[in-house]
């Protein structure tokens, strides 16, 4: 899978008292990057849901902040492919500043699994998702 980068810019919203981006905001940014490489791949989460009955959901999380963004930061986000198992796929993530050769703001590794949403079971990965992420992302 080719590494997917997703822009975000920081909202004061985003910032906590100390006038850089709140913690758990990172999380925010990088499921919203994986909602647009699903996206870009041709796969709408809620059309997943509808036509499929299934959803793609965080297992775990693992997240190291390096160094702060603040308000008005333009911030790259990136998703890649570490493993892709059965029913779950590891993913690798990035947070960057436009134009910053300091290197990630803060990286991580998310691994989410596809489950049923009737039942919340594991269930495989459908086979037209796993060939678009595997050859054409």
């Amino acid at each position: 899978m080719a590494l997917f980068q997703w822009d975000v810019r920081v909202y004061y919203e985003d910032t906590d008292s100390g006038g850089v981006v709140y913690y758990a905001n990172y999380l925010r940014f990088m499921e919203r990057a994986r909602t647009e490489w699903m996206r870009s791949l041709g796969f709408e989460q809620d059309r997943l849901l509808a036509e499929q009955g299934i959803l793609f959901a965080v297992r775990s999380v693992s997240i190291d902040y390096l160094h702060p963004a603040r308000f008005n930061d333009r911030l790259n986000v990136t998703v890649e492919m570490h493993h892709r198992g059965r029913a779950s796929l590891t993913l690798g993530q990035s947070v960057l500043r436009h134009g910053d050769s300091a290197g990630a703001l803060c990286t991580g590794t998310v691994k989410i699994a596809c489950i049923e949403a009737a039942t919340f079971r594991p269930q495989p990965i459908p086979d037209p998702i796993l060939k678009e992420i595997v050859n054409g992302g």
